[in-house]
């Protein structure tokens, strides 16, 4: 079986990955403008996904004026449908404060049922972020 492990980077190298994952499923397979893609990296928490060792995903959490906020769940397409995204989703959870409330994210349409599964429910309508639709989900 393989094995996932999710890193907090604290490392220039784990960072180069994680955005390396970014930069390949935002910006070329989802086409998505580099500049928005990177927009807020130096106040966020990230997070690298392995696995067997293999950079496989990435995640980053930050604090906003409306709470805490979990975004760039990416993960690289031969490791999808592994686990990864849960995992990093528990991860990422975990290192939140303890009273980091309202905890939300937006939503690409194909993953809301993902986001459903971890405790997150829809709040309001669809709305279009970089070309993509999305819903607004908060933790319950």
């Amino acid at each position: 079986m393989a094995m996932t492990e999710i890193r907090k980077i604290t490392a220039p190298e784990d960072l180069r990955q994680a955005f390396a994952i970014r930069d390949q499923v935002f910006v070329q397979e989802q086409g998505c403008p580099p500049e928005l893609e990177h927009e807020h990296d130096d106040i966020a928490a990230h997070f690298l996904a392995l696995l067997d060792g293999i950079p496989a995903g990435a995640a980053r959490w930050r604090q906003t004026e409306s709470g805490y906020k979990l975004e760039r769940f990416a993960v690289l397409p031969p490791y999808r449908g592994k686990g990864i995204a849960t995992a990093m989703i528990k991860a990422v959870l975990a290192d939140l404060p303890p009273a980091a409330v309202p905890v939300y994210l937006n939503a690409q349409l194909d993953a809301v049922p993902l986001y459903e599964k971890n405790g997150f429910i829809k709040v309001g309508g669809q709305f279009e972020e970089a070309g993509i639709l999305h819903y607004k989900m908060v933790r319950q």
